[in-house]
């Protein structure tokens, strides 16, 4: 479906019946959708698509192109995700990205707001607080709030929904009027409530999906998490009751399926699949909530997924648009939401499908991690680095960095596979290391990279040795000889059979990536199901004794190393191989399977797991 709408708008994005494109919220949801689906192959042409995009409207100053700040309009936020993607990476010139994502966040301190703190959807729309406004501030304020330290503003977007929960809510059947309005003065408002007259799908599903994503950047200890989750408990039984039994999908206008001209809309129904699948992936809802996303996937793809003649998909019957106010009058009624037309192909559906989609595949392969902790150590490696404000925060091999040089996608892998990701900080104890079922030690210092280097002790080896012979997965990952600590490090691989040696192998010069290609055999199919060929520069080959064995020779060196001992396993190999910079499908070209190759080293990880 990604690659379909990138077909259709090649080199910028059209929406509606526009004719030239403008910064638009149906814009950033797509950017999103992309990037969920970059993260999820490693293809580097979906990032390349977001940068291009973005860059066609953000100047070196931070100055957005044809968004206009003064409308202090809502729907101007989605792109700023995007923005953020964009500031985490690698990438020269990237402040321009943090300076329009500052402006954007100026309008959100601007904004103008009812008497107890809630934004107006739009300077023209007054005293109006609209279920869609949820999702265009809230996601990219948690993200940037988290990012960018700003932990007071939590309470705020906490605010937001708990004005919707207070306001909009029906008493009778927990779903969610489209707006309020707290002035009582639009001819659309209950004189009693403000609340507009009827339940509009998209609009409970711009709220539902809006709760999910901001989770995902909400402080775990944050007094307020716990509120947000309630919300979404409360609201998931309502979605599957309104759910259609035959089909699995929602209505147009969700409560009164059975008055003429009502019919199953795409929008909504992808995005209660997305908040219902994710949200009981995440644990925040019950998990017996994934039935109905998956009986609902299956609706949307027989119901809205078209294959055309070019071999594009399509997505049909998403409404074009629900609003209220406005000239020509909009009055939320019944007939109002079942007068606007139905479009093929809008965004507003199209994204919502792909993250429904990714969601599902996820499910689909969850459950080898389930219950699975995946430690990475943060002792033995501890590169920090000096940030603006003068603070140093850790970096390099680190579940956090975004950047090339962090293993934040690998760690997302482990997630998607179901499994939780930990850091392991300190020195490793038998008390640490208790609930990790697999710990990752990635290229221990070296007196030049950290001033005071941990190196590897002989009470660490006889925990971790301990720990593995009990059932845990150990993954060794050296470096070359003159950027890792190896001689303390083999004092630890020699429990099991291993040593790093002093040879260099598979040195790239510049972009001759093909000088650090290796091959998997197709008869070595064990470890990796799916990757042949692979990227590994500058490596430390294994000399191996028994225990050990190889599980990748390449030219008389062994390559990848296995060790069995007592219930646990040992994985090793002689370069952190697995960061960013070789997986987000960037750097690369795309004949080199390592995203494929993490994905299947990970899943073969979690499955030595022998449960202590």
């Amino acid at each position: 479906m990604t690659d379909s709408f990138m077909a259709r708008h090649k080199d910028s994005i059209l929406v509606g019946k526009n004719t030239a494109a403008k910064w638009d919220y149906e814009q950033g949801l797509m950017l999103k959708a992309i990037e969920k689906v970059w993260y999820r192959t490693g293809e580097g042409k979906y990032f390349e698509y977001i940068r291009k995009d973005i860059d066609q409207y953000v100047k070196p100053d931070g100055s957005i192109r044809t968004y206009k700040f003064d409308e202090f309009n809502i729907d101007n936020i989605p792109p700023g995700r995007a923005l953020l993607t964009l500031y985490q990476q690698t990438l020269p010139d990237k402040d321009k990205y943090k300076k329009a994502a500052d402006l954007l966040w100026k309008q959100l301190e601007e904004q103008p707001r009812t008497k107890e703190g809630g934004y107006w959807h739009k300077k023209r729309y007054p005293n109006q607080m609209w279920l869609d406004g949820l999702f265009m501030g809230e996601p990219f304020a948690a993200e940037y709030s988290l990012l960018f330290n700003h932990p007071e503003h939590f309470d705020d977007i906490a605010k937001q929904f708990a004005l919707i929960e207070k306001y909009a809510v029906d008493e009778k059947t927990g779903l969610i009027y489209h707006a309020y309005d707290e002035s009582r003065e639009q001819k659309w408002a209950d004189k009693t409530t403000g609340r507009s007259p009827n339940f509009w799908a998209r609009a409970i599903g711009w709220y539902a999906i809006a709760l999910v994503d901001v989770l995902d950047y909400f402080p775990n200890g944050h007094p307020k998490r716990i509120e947000l989750i309630q919300y979404l408990k409360r609201l998931a039984p309502v979605l599957a009751k309104y759910q259609d039994k035959q089909s699995g999908l929602w209505y147009q206008v969700i409560d009164q399926g059975n008055r003429k001209g009502n019919y199953f809309e795409a929008s909504a129904s992808c995005m209660f699949i997305y908040a219902l699948a994710k949200g009981s992936r995440m644990g925040y809802i019950d998990e017996s909530f994934a039935a109905n996303a998956k009986r609902g996937y299956a609706g949307a793809l027989k119901e809205f997924v078209e294959k055309e003649a070019d071999g594009l998909l399509s997505l049909n019957k998403t409404v074009s648009v629900g609003g209220l106010g406005g000239t020509p009058y909009r009055d939320g009624t019944y007939e109002y939401y079942l007068s606007e037309p139905i479009r093929k192909n809008d965004l507003k559906g199209i994204g919502p499908f792909i993250f429904a989609s990714i969601e599902m595949e996820i499910a689909a392969e969850n459950a080898v991690g389930k219950g699975k902790t995946v430690g990475l150590d943060y002792h033995f490696n501890q590169e920090s680095k000096k940030l603006a404000d003068g603070k140093s925060e850790p970096f390099h091999y680190t579940w956090e960095d975004r950047l090339h040089s962090g293993f934040w996608l690998w760690g997302q892998t482990f997630k998607e596979l179901g499994a939780q990701t930990v850091a392991v900080s300190g020195a490793p104890t038998a008390a640490k290391l208790k609930n990790v079922d697999v710990y990752i030690i990635v290229d221990p210092d070296t007196k030049k990279e950290s001033p005071k280097p941990n190196f590897i002790q002989p009470n660490d080896i006889n925990v971790i040795e301990k720990w593995v012979k009990d059932g845990g997965v150990l993954v060794m990952m050296a470096n070359d000889t003159a950027n890792c600590e190896i001689p303390h490090f083999n004092e630890l691989a020699k429990k099991f059979g291993m040593q790093f040696s002093n040879k260099n192998r598979n040195m790239v010069q510049g972009t001759q990536f093909e000088q650090g290609k290796l091959t998997i055999p197709a008869d070595n199919k064990a470890i990796f199901k799916t990757a042949s060929k692979i990227y590994i520069k500058e490596l430390s080959p294994l000399l191996l004794s028994a225990p050990a064995k190889s599980a990748l020779t390449d030219q008389g060196d062994v390559i990848l190393g296995i060790s069995k001992y007592g219930k646990g396993t040992v994985f090793a190999v002689g370069d952190p191989w697995l960061y960013n910079e070789y997986l987000d499908g960037r750097r690369i070209d795309t004949s080199f399977e390592n995203f494929e190759a993490g994905k299947d080293l990970a899943d073969w990880l979690l499955k030595q797991v022998v449960k202590k």
